[in-house]
C-alpha cells in the first residue's frame, strides 16, 4: 500500500490513519440505500458521528477493517 492509498481520516486538517468508516446518507438528496462515507480516527469518530446523527444523516458506523462498500457508495471528500 502506498502513501496514497492509505485511508486518512476526514476530520478537517487530520492526517491521522482511518480506523472507522462512518456511513451516511442525506435523504434529500440520496436515494434511501445511498450510501457515502466519511472515514475518522480513533480521535475523530465520536465527533464526526455526533454532526451525521445531529442531522438524520448517520446510518452506520463499521470499523474500517470491517468495512464492505455497496454498490453506489462512495466517499465523501
Amino acid at each position: 500500500m502506498t502513501t496514497e492509498e492509505i485511508p486518512h481520516c476526514s476530520a478537517k486538517g487530520c492526517r491521522q490513519v482511518a480506523t472507522w468508516v462512518l456511513a451516511w446518507n442525506n435523504p434529500k438528496l440520496h436515494t434511501p440505500e445511498r450510501r457515502k462515507t466519511w472515514l475518522a480516527c480513533a480521535e475523530h469518530k465520536d465527533s464526526l458521528a455526533q454532526f451525521l446523527d445531529l442531522r438524520g444523516f448517520l446510518k452506520e458506523t463499521v470499523p474500517f477493517a470491517d468495512w464492505v462498500q455497496p454498490p453506489g457508495s462512495e466517499r465523501a471528500p
